[in-house]
């Protein structure tokens, strides 16, 4: 089972290798003397990764804030499903 973390360090990982690919076109596309970093390095890539990921993750969701009860309990779950974790059809007790 993997954390919240290390999912959030591979997707960054994928994002911040699209920004130095974008890095090195625009780079070869233009004049490097006249170039600001501003105009090299875009984080677009970056907050979409994490926004995508957050929206639409299967771990990602919206914490119950009834009472203080049940929002302990909500910090409290874990999902052993999702992304590096288990699936559905394997999941299952031996006998």
């Amino acid at each position: 089972v993997r954390s919240v973390g290390e999912l959030l360090t591979n997707i960054y990982k994928g994002a911040m290798s699209r920004v130095e690919k974008i890095a090195k076109d625009r780079m070869s596309n233009k004049e490097v003397f006249n170039l600001k970093p501003q105009e090299l390095i875009s984080v677009k890539p970056i907050v979409s990764a994490v926004k995508e990921f957050f929206a639409t993750s299967q771990l990602s969701q919206f914490m119950d804030q009834v009472n203080p009860l049940a929002e302990l309990t909500h910090k409290r779950r874990l999902n052993a499903l999702g992304p590096g974790g288990l699936s559905r059809d394997r999941a299952g007790f031996e006998e």
